[in-house]
Parts: C-alpha cells; sequence; structure tokens
C-alpha cells in the first residue's frame, strides 16, 4: 500500500465521525437459546487432549529431528559439509531451526494434553463439591439461573 493511498484512507475513516462499538447481546425477548447455565462436557475436553496426544506422537515419531535416529536431513548436511559444500551448513543451519520448531509445537501439543487432562480431572471434582452442596427441595442440583436470583 502506498503511503499516499495510506494518508487517503485514514482521511476518508476520519471523515465519517467516530467509531461505535456495538456488543452482541441476548434479545429482551429472552431468544439466544440455552439456560444461561455453563455446560463443560467432560468428553469434549477428553477428546482435544486426545487428538493433542495423537498429534504429539505422530510428530514425534514421524518429524525428521536431528538427533533422533531419523535425523537424515542432520546426516545429509554433515556429510555435505564434510565434503566443503557450503550447502552442508546452510542446511545444517536449517535443521537446528526446524528442529526447534518440531520441539516448540511437541511442547505445545504435551502442554495441551496435559492441560486438558488435568481440567477434566479437576471440572469433575469441582462438579461434585458443588453438587454435594448445592441441592434442590427434590435433592436435584441448582441450576444457575437459580443461584443467580440470590444475587438480584
Amino acid at each position: 500500500m502506498a503511503w499516499d493511498e495510506w494518508e487517503q484512507l485514514k482521511a476518508q475513516s476520519a471523515g465519517r465521525g467516530q467509531a461505535h462499538m456495538r456488543l452482541n447481546h441476548v434479545p429482551p425477548d429472552g431468544g439466544g437459546g440455552g439456560n444461561g447455565d455453563l455446560v463443560v462436557y467432560q468428553d469434549d475436553l477428553g477428546a482435544v487432549g486426545h487428538e493433542a496426544n495423537i498429534l504429539y506422537d505422530d510428530v514425534k515419531s514421524q518429524a525428521d529431528i536431528a538427533g533422533t535416529g531419523n535425523g537424515s536431513t542432520a546426516q545429509a548436511a554433515a556429510t555435505l559439509k564434510s565434503h566443503g559444500f557450503q550447502t552442508g551448513g546452510a542446511l545444517e543451519t536449517t535443521v537446528e531451526m526446524w528442529t526447534s520448531q518440531v520441539k516448540a509445537v511437541l511442547q505445545a501439543c504435551a502442554h495441551i494434553s496435559d492441560h486438558l487432562d488435568y481440567t477434566k480431572k479437576r471440572h469433575a471434582e469441582d462438579d461434585a463439591k458443588i453438587g454435594a452442596v448445592l441441592r434442590g427441595s427434590d435433592g436435584s442440583a441448582a441450576s444457575v439461573s437459580q443461584l443467580d436470583e440470590y444475587f438480584k
């Protein structure tokens, strides 16, 4: 984008007046679905954690990472470098960057999997504690909408 075009766009924007923000909201007629209760399905948490674990295993077993036995690119870089090819050094740098990036993805997958496993377990524990404390007159758990009435 050329500087003149940028200045023109800024002037057009300023000519429109103040920017306004509109927040989405539930319509006054109560539409929008749901009953106001937060719902987290443990199966969903477990499924995402499981997929992160599968991705971790797949990346770890298939990625060409230096120093893991299947680092054929690192071996090629070393061979090229030993024969005096400058490409060997460049390929070695590429392998280092690739290895760093793959390890970052592996760490992210591990954190996601571990965190969701922890969240799933913690959510179940919290549900049990809250359910034991908050019961309706018929023995069922009180909904968030019922609890909300206490704060009005």
